[in-house]
């Protein structure tokens, strides 16, 4: 097996600096956005059945599980799996009408700036996959890669999300996870922050 990957010590401090950004940035976007996502929470609970938002459980950094948060896009007896995971028609019956703009705007992402609040996430990171029980092949991938996905934060976008689908191979997402984490940077975060906006409209966005 080989050797851990090896952090600069630059890649090291960078962590904090980011850590830091990433508090300023939620507080101010939460503080701007709190009242559209009242209206977002409400509009989902009077569209369709179940909590306005929803909780999953996904592996942050290190594989430690926590509770992403976002807003209910799917019927509230949809399967607990990722959508990828779901045939094209079943997913399209199992999302709601609000739901699919949500997706498509990126709404149902706002409840994360809690997550990056309190330190789950960060903006720019390899997405949280589910555990090994319902995302086995991407979590094997990405332990089969030096350095991992998983020795990074996970974030609201990452490189994979900017470089290719989300049905995409498992192993081509673990690659660009581990490129990400390879090349850790103010550089190479605000490369992917301004690429998200390029591509945002235009792919689909996993449960």
């Amino acid at each position: 097996m080989d050797e851990p990957y090896a952090f600069k010590k630059s890649q090291t401090f960078y962590r904090f600096v980011k850590r830091a950004l990433d508090v300023l940035l939620a507080l101010i976007l939460l503080l701007i956005l709190a009242i559209p996502m009242i209206i977002a929470a409400i509009i989902t609970r009077c569209t369709s059945k179940g909590p306005a938002v929803f909780h999953q459980k996904r592996l942050g950094r290190d594989e430690v599980p926590f509770s992403l948060m976002k807003f209910r896009s799917m019927r509230v007896d949809a399967p607990q799996i990722a959508t990828s995971d779901f045939a094209n028609d079943e997913a399209g019956a199992n999302i709601t009408g609000w739901g699919r703009f949500m997706r498509k705007t990126s709404i149902d992402e706002l409840p994360q700036l809690l997550n990056i609040l309190v330190g789950h996430m960060s903006f720019i990171g390899p997405r949280p996959c589910q555990d090994e029980e319902h995302e086995t092949k991407l979590v094997h991938a990405r332990r089969a890669t030096n350095p991992s996905g998983f020795s990074v934060k996970p974030g609201l976008t990452g490189l994979a999300q900017v470089k290719i689908h989300r049905q995409h191979d498992p192993e081509q997402k673990a690659f660009y996870d581990s490129e990400y984490a390879r090349h850790y940077s103010f550089g190479q975060d605000v490369k992917i922050f301004f690429a998200t906006f390029a591509v945002i409209f235009t792919k689909d966005h996993d449960e």
